[in-house]
């Protein structure tokens, strides 16, 4: 499976699985830019992120952590 920054809910998972023990209450959007395009599948342009899509991509993985 390829990641893009368009794939947010995909991306949030795939943190949640490389990231278990984050403290979400700790983590900043800088953390996620850098977790994100360090995944193996992410290939995507690094510098297209922007706070937007990082925090998508942190309100997904919020959610998931919630359920």
């Amino acid at each position: 499976m390829t990641l893009t920054w368009e794939a947010s809910y995909a991306i949030a998972r795939e943190l949640r699985r490389t990231h278990p023990q984050a403290d979400l209450t700790a983590v900043s959007l800088q953390q996620v830019y850098m977790w994100t395009v360090a995944l193996p599948e992410f290939e995507d342009d690094p510098a297209m992120a922007n706070d937007g899509i990082l925090m998508a991509i942190f309100q997904e993985w919020l959610e998931e952590d919630l359920e």
